[in-house]
């Protein structure tokens, strides 16, 4: 919850110059807040950066204050949604089958979700990070295309607290992410504390697609080097 449309716009003439000359196979989305979504989706426009949601419902219309549809977020050329984001589930109820109601609402109407899945500092001290995580996908990706998906690991406990998550164990999470999946190449980012001074140690691991970025992302010259990674 961050940036008015003045501010959005702002970031935005001194982020795309930036990213220029990122190497085209690096895909680069900004999901904003909806209030910037309208001033975002003219610039996106025919740009090299996609625009995403933070959020979905399941439903196109209906008695769901403070929500927002698939329907409404077409008329803006959204490309991605994050859905069952840590946050949502931590103070807004988001459950595993609310997060597989708002993953199929999303690829119904041509958006690709970012489902959002982690542990919990208790549930990692507990050694229950792995059996957690699967019970995640189990619930979240019943009746998901996988050809159509973003997954993204997001340790709660490392979400702006500025403990990374080591990146030796974020590849060996994120790769037992991947032996679940039934698409071995659905793309899977890392989340949690991701900033410029250990962007390129996570990145260099194998299994790391790319990087699902919160607080690092909120200053074009910060993001821009993430984005541009060595």
């Amino acid at each position: 919850m961050f940036k008015t449309q003045a501010e959005a716009l702002d970031f935005w003439q001194a982020f795309l110059p930036q990213v220029e000359k990122t190497p085209p196979q690096r895909g680069i989305a900004l999901c904003v807040p909806f209030t910037a979504v309208p001033a975002l989706s003219e610039k996106a426009a025919g740009s090299r950066v996609k625009l995403g949601s933070q959020n979905i419902h399941w439903e196109d219309s209906g008695a769901f204050t403070g929500e927002i549809s698939g329907t409404m977020l077409c008329e803006f050329n959204i490309t991605y949604a994050v859905v069952g984001h840590s946050e949502r589930r931590q103070y807004f109820g988001e459950t595993d089958e609310t997060v597989n109601k708002r993953l199929q609402a999303a690829q119904k109407h041509g958006i690709v979700p970012i489902l959002c899945v982690g542990e919990t500092e208790a549930q990692r001290q507990a050694g229950d990070t792995e059996s957690h995580i699967f019970a995640q996908l189990e619930k979240d990706l019943v009746g998901i295309d996988q050809s159509k998906l973003v997954v993204a690991y997001e340790p709660i406990w490392a979400i702006g607290t500025g403990n990374t998550c080591e990146a030796k164990e974020a590849d060996r999470v994120i790769g037992l992410i991947r032996s679940k999946l039934t698409n071995t190449d659905v793309p899977i980012l890392y989340g949690g504390s991701v900033k410029p001074g250990n962007i390129d140690e996570i990145m260099a691991k194998p299994e790391i697609d790319g990087a699902l970025v919160g607080g690092a992302s909120l200053e074009p010259d910060s993001f821009a080097r993430i984005v541009n990674y060595e």
